[in-house]
Parts: structure tokens; C-alpha cells; sequence
């Protein structure tokens, strides 16, 4: 709710700001779809005018504040309008992912009591409805919503922000089910006092990202430019999405994951967040291009490496940093142009980024910053100032809240960021506390800058029959760092007397087996893997086996690879 300060001024909060923001500079362009036949741009005035016709749509069809309204859909400008006319409405946005199956998304609308589904196409909507045959809400098409006039407002009196729904800082804006890595998903509360805490946090991050641009802009009015590809119905996603409409943005979106790489030529960004597959796949394809190019390629991208490598640690010589501008010259630079020419930085979050992969970007000349949060802390606890970082780290608290590591080396954080529980499930959200303290279920290091690194999640600990507790994430980092080609390596050993792993991709088990004696040579005995199972095909979200944001549902690997892995025990006990 907008209230006046002590000092006398005009507080917004985060949504009123988005509206002023787009009022401030009307014909400058916002959002852009990049479409395979040419992008499709829109400015702030016309994005206000599409959020005024959906919050016509929306009160014509009966939706009144605090309903709970599900947003089935693709990224896309629609989503946009829609999501910000909901919230402008008093709804309490359900965003869902697209790809999920319609079961799991009947599911979710069934606990959070949904009275309306908002669906981009005929296709989501059928797939919710065959689910879903009796006593379900009402269906809406994204086409019906965006061209029928179903309320005699004037379009003029919706778009602005005097009249947004007034909540208390304490109101839900917003629902979002978490993945769910084990058991049923629960639907995280987010309120508008989240969020008026944690959109100021990033775009000052983004501020600072931004300094050196700024400052040699000829022009006052610089706008980011944005690239982005993850699913708005993410938290960290739909963070950025705020942020950037708050400030000067151009905020171009992916339409179609498989032409990831034009799209992204095509938009030219400052900055675009990732999650560490993307980054992890950019590393391994120039390495494996490098593989094959003639030897005197290999030998000077070996040889620049090795010289970049002594220069972090303060041991270049004369001889290595020709060898380093020679490879900087002649491969870095080429392939930092083609990550994007105008890039200042790659940010990632959602999983932990290994830290060769961060090195690797720092090598040709770009910035990874990263940021470590989850859903219930509104998406973000850390993240990395541009300015000095830590390679393997993923920053510092952000500015308000507190962060701690208790007595069994799990991560405690408490703030304003903190949300206001799951949906309906009093008991699941007061076992997540610890007096104001939430906890966040990973285990945590601290370094004397305040950088924090996360060591993996106390629910993934495995315990061996022999009383050792083995953090599986560092181990199976380690192993696909040797295997470029290899998708994904879980390991198992959970009441076992050793280590075992699960490895997917298109990788001999020579090579894997090769990676495993390396890494093992690193290792205590208790920690070393000492047998595997090899399957091509990958783990996915469709089979069940990852979840909808791409983490590994660790049970249902367990439960798919059963056979294989007692077979592993017995033939090692024989």
C-alpha cells in the first residue's frame, strides 16, 4: 500500500513503482518477443493498455481481491500484462509451468482453491480439463482475455497506479509451488512486503553491474538490455521480470529454447540469468570445437590457459603472459564475442555452478556473478557484487537480512524476504521455522569476506553403514567436471558400505570410469565411488526423475535405478 513517510514523502510500493516507471516514459520500448520471423516489441504505454484490457477482462468475469487465479502459460508479453493486471486487481497470482503435467497442475490448483485458470492456448487448457473433468474453476484463454471487453471501464482509468488494489505490506501477491525434490509440492505465500524488500536488493545489484556503462553513456536515458529464457513462474525468474520493469529495461524473451543461441545474437544483452546447464553446455561445446581444431589451436589455447591460470594465482611470467595475449587474441576474445558482444555479466542461480565453468568465463573475459536463494526467501539470500567476487562462492547477504549457521552446519536466514508460509499447511510451514529464523535445509561455508558457498543439502546427506555422512553435490561436481559430454552424475550410497553413481549422457565407460579413478585420488576412502551405471538417455522432467526447474528428484532415481544399483552391490560384494 502507498503511504506517505515521516519525511513527507511518497512511498510506492514495488508495483505502484512498475506502473509509475512505465508512465515516466511512455514510448519507450519495454518488452520484446524474440520471434523467429522478426522480434515484437512493445513500449510502456502499450503495455499498460494491455494490462488495462485484462483488468477489464478480469473484473467482468466476477474475480474479486484475494481470489486465488491460476497463470498457465509460456513466457510471453500476454504473461506479462497479465500477471501485473492480476496483482493490480488484488488476485493472488498461481503461476504454473507450461510443461509440467496436467495432473500435477490440477493438483496445485485443487490445494490453493483456484476460482479462475488463465491459459495461453486451446492445448494447456484441454490438458487441465481432461485432468480435471468435474467441479473445476473457470478456463480462460488468453485470446478471449485480451480482445473481449467484459467490464465498461475505460481502459484509461486501469493502467495507472492509483489504481492498484491497496494491500497491506503483509497481503499475498502471489502463490508459487515449489518443485518438490521429495514429496508433494507446496504453494509458497510471497507478500507484498517481500517483495518491496527484495526488487529495491536486486536492482541495486544491477545498478552496480551497470556503473562502468553508465558512466560512459552519452545518454541519460541508457537502457539495459536484457535477455531472458527461464519460465516467469520461477521465483528467481519472476524477480528479474519485476526488477527490470521497475527500471530502464528492454527485457527481450526467448519464444523457443531451440534457437536459444539466435535469439540471443539477435538481442544483444547487457546481462541474462541461467542456470548452470546453459553455462555448463557453452563451456563443454568450445572445448570440444577446441578438441578438434588443428594443433596448433589446442596448443595455444592449452598454453593460455595455463598462463591465465598462473596469473590468478600471482605466478605469470614474461613468457606466459605473451602466451596469454597471443590466446586472448587469437580464440578468448572470438569466443567471448560470440557469448555476446556487449555482455557485462552472466548472473546464475538455481543449482550450484562449478566453479571450473566460473573460471572458464573469467578466462575469455566474462563476469559470472551468482546468487543463492530459494522460493521462501522470495528467490534470493545472496548475491555476488559485481565489483569483487569470489570464484566458487556465491556472495554475500544481501542488504537487511541475516544469515547464520547453526549447530548441525544447516543455513538459518531471517528478514523481510522471508515468506509467509504454505498454502494451507500451518504444521509443514512451522517445522521450516525456527523462531524467525527459516531453514533453508543447506549446508553452508563462510569466508572471512562474508562470501558464503553452499556445500549441498542436508536432506541429500548420505549416511554409509559406517557412520560417515558424505555430501553427494561437491563429489558429483567433481566427476562431470572430467567428463564434458556426460548430462548428470547422482551418486548413491545411503545405508550402504560405499559410494556408488548414476551417470547419464553420451560418454564411454572408459571415460567414466577414467573421471572416477581422478577424482577418487582427491578423496578419503569413505567418499570415494567405487562403482557405476551408465544409461545414454538423460534424466528428465517428463520422466519424473527432475523437477520442474531441472533438479534431480534423488528418491525417483533410487527407486528407477534399483536393479541396477543392488547390482552394483552385490557384484562389488562377490
Amino acid at each position: 500500500m502507498a503511504v506517505w513517510s515521516t519525511a513527507g514523502q511518497y512511498n510506492m510500493n514495488f508495483l505502484e513503482k512498475i506502473f509509475h516507471q512505465l508512465a515516466e516514459e511512455p514510448e519507450r520500448l519495454v518488452l520484446r518477443e524474440m520471434q523467429a520471423d522478426a522480434p515484437v516489441a512493445i513500449s510502456g504505454a502499450e503495455l499498460r493498455r494491455h494490462i488495462g484490457v485484462a483488468r477489464r477482462f478480469l473484473r467482468g468475469v466476477g474475480l474479486k481481491p484475494g481470489d486465488r487465479c491460476g497463470l498457465l502459460a509460456p513466457n510471453g508479453i500476454r504473461w506479462v500484462a497479465l500477471d501485473l493486471a492480476m496483482m493490480a486487481e488484488g488476485l493472488i497470482v498461481v503461476p504454473l509451468y507450461s510443461r509440467q503435467a496436467p495432473g500435477e497442475l490440477a493438483f496445485m490448483l485443487r490445494d490453493c482453491g483456484a476460482s479462475a485458470v488463465c491459459c495461453a492456448n486451446e492445448q494447456l487448457r484441454d490438458g487441465l480439463a481432461a485432468s480435471w473433468p468435474n467441479d473445476r474453476p473457470a478456463l480462460y484463454l488468453f485470446d478471449q482475455i485480451f480482445s473481449a471487453p467484459a467490464s465498461p471501464e475505460p481502459l484509461e482509468q486501469l493502467d495507472t497506479a492509483d489504481t492498484i488494489d491497496q494491500r497491506a505490506e503483509d497481503s499475498v501477491v502471489t502463490i508459487i509451488y515449489t518443485s518438490g525434490t521429495s514429496g508433494e509440492p507446496k504453494g509458497v505465500m510471497l507478500t507484498v512486503g517481500n517483495l518491496d524488500h527484495m526488487v529495491p536488493c536486486t536492482g541495486a545489484r544491477l545498478d552496480q553491474l551497470m556503473e562502468s556503462r553508465s558512466k560512459t553513456s552519452s545518454s541519460e536515458s541508457a537502457t539495459d538490455q536484457i535477455f531472458h529464457y527461464l519460465p516467469f513462474c520461477f521465483a528467481g525468474s519472476w524477480i528479474l521480470m519485476l526488477t527490470a520493469l521497475s527500471r530502464k529495461s528492454l527485457l527481450s524473451l526467448s519464444m523457443d529454447l531451440n534457437r536459444l543461441a539466435d535469439e540471443l545474437k539477435a538481442a544483444e544483452p547487457n546481462y541474462f540469468l541461467n542456470v548452470p546447464t546453459l553455462l555448463e553446455r557453452i563451456r563443454t561445446g568450445v572445448e570440444s570445437s577446441i578438441a578438434a581444431k588443428p594443433a596448433l589451436i589446442r596448443a595455444i589455447y592449452a598454453r593460455g590457459r595455463t598462463a591465465w591460470e598462473r596469473g590468478r594465482e600471482g605466478q605469470s611470467t614474461v613468457l606466459d603472459r605473451l602466451w596469454l595475449a597471443i590466446a586472448k587474441r587469437l580464440i578468448f576474445d572470438s569466443i567471448r564475442r560470440r557469448v555476446g558482444p556487449g555482455i557485462e555479466a552472466l548472473i546464475c542461480g538455481s543449482a550450484p555452478l562449478a566453479k571450473e565453468t566460473q573460471l572458464f568465463f573469467l578466462m575469455i573475459g566474462i563476469r559470472v556473478l551468482q546468487v543463492y536463494g530459494l522460493t521462501e526467501t522470495t528467490a534470493i539470500c545472496t548475491m555476488d557484487d559485481p565489483r569483487r567476487f569470489t570464484p566458487g562462492r556465491v556472495g554475500p547477504a544481501i542488504p537487511g537480512i541475516e544469515m547464520k549457521i547453526d549447530e548441525g552446519g544447516e543455513i538459518l536466514v531471517r528478514g523481510p524476504h522471508i515468506f509467509a508460509g504454505y498454502w494451507n499447511r500451518p504444521e509443514t510451514t512451522a517445522a521450516a521455522m525456527r523462531g524467525e529464523w527459516f531453514r533453508t535445509g543447506d549446508q553452508g561455508e563462510l569466508d572471512a569476506e562474508g562470501n558464503w558457498s553452499i556445500v549441498g543439502r542436508i536432506k541429500n546427506l548420505l549416511i554409509l553403514n559406517s557412520g560417515h555422512n558424505v555430501a553427494p553435490e561437491p563429489i558429483e561436481e567433481k566427476i562431470l567436471a572430467q567428463m564434458p559430454t556426460a548430462q548428470q552424475c547422482v551418486i548413491i550410497g545411503n545405508d550402504r558400505s560405499f559410494l556408488t553413481a548414476i551417470v547419464t549422457g553420451e560418454v564411454t565407460a572408459e571415460a567414466i570410469q577414467a573421471a572416477i579413478d581422478s577424482v577418487n585420488r582427491t578423496l578419503p576412502h569413505y567418499k570415494r565411488v567405487l562403482g557405476f551405471h551408465h544409461r545414454v538417455e538423460p534424466l528428465t522432467i517428463e520422466s519424473g526423475l527432475l523437477t520442474a526447474n531441472g533438479k534431480i528428484r534423488r528418491d525417483a532415481v533410487a527407486a528407477e535405478f534399483a536393479a541396477e544399483i543392488d547390482r552394483i552391490y552385490m557384484v562389488k560384494k562377490s
